[in-house]
């Protein structure tokens, strides 16, 4: 389908089921899909395995599915910042893959490369590679499950260790800006994941605060090509932002 706006964001999440897993888009709190994801709150799906860089705050971005008990896994780099997060993990109640941070991204972006897995020297000679991360605690607070060994191989005089790929039935974003041939053009660091957790979606999903006729955007602006958009929504330049945290000195 050329054309691929949908009219709303409840439309375009309505065929997501429980059990489903979702690559979310995002850094902090730039660039969360905070309508799709408030859709899908909505709408009751449950069960569902995230990966993201984060999972928002307690009450905002994916906070708000974590804190309706919606979330049973989740893949991420940095997991502060939320109170509720910290609860349920420790408690055995939310699995957590932790994952360093520029290997997720390159997880994400071989998924939707059609790359099955990569060596990286991230990770050796730590329990990212050894195994042993905690990934699910029992109520006793005992591991219930750790993280598995991965293949350590030697290329030249290094160490490297294998990466699977990630790739989701879905994925959620935010843009800036869209076609509706689904070209999506990102602003600042929401863009640091989004491309690549909108390639890892099987099916993904884009809302955005513009949308505007296929070529209204030169081709040389596009940050993430229409092939990997099935759905765009259109939610308005108002739509809530939010920062995590805001840094401010007195005037001298």
């Amino acid at each position: 389908m050329i054309d691929k706006q949908i009219a709303t964001a409840a439309e375009a999440v309505a065929d997501i089921p429980d059990g489903a897993s979702l690559a979310v888009g995002g850094f902090g709190l730039s660039g969360n899909p905070i309508a799709l994801i408030e859709a899908l709150l909505a709408q009751g799906t449950s069960d569902l395995s995230i990966v993201s860089n984060n999972c928002g705050v307690d009450d905002w971005g994916l906070g708000v599915l974590l804190a309706a008990r919606r979330i049973r896994k989740m893949t991420s780099s940095y997991v502060g910042e939320n109170r509720e997060f910290e609860r349920q993990f420790l408690t055995g109640e939310l699995e957590l893959e932790l994952t360093p941070q520029g290997t997720l991204a390159e997880k994400l972006r071989a998924g939707g490369s059609g790359i099955a897995a990569f060596y990286t020297q991230t990770g050796v000679g730590t329990q990212v590679a050894e195994g042993g991360l905690p990934r699910r605690y029992a109520a006793d607070g005992t591991i219930a499950v750790a993280s598995p060994p991965k293949d350590v191989r030697v290329f030249g005089d290094r160490e490297f260790v294998l990466e699977e790929a990630i790739s989701t039935d879905f994925s959620l974003v935010h843009a800036w800006k869209g076609d509706r041939h689904g070209n999506l053009v990102f602003r600042k660091a929401a863009r640091a994941f989004s491309p690549v957790a909108a390639m890892a979606g099987r099916v993904c999903i884009a809302q955005v605060e513009e949308l505007v006729e296929p070529g209204a955007i030169d081709p040389d602006d596009v940050h993430l090509p229409g092939v990997f958009v099935h759905r765009i929504v259109e939610v308005g330049p108002g739509i809530e932002k939010r920062i995590e945290k805001r840094t401010v000195r007195e005037e001298a």
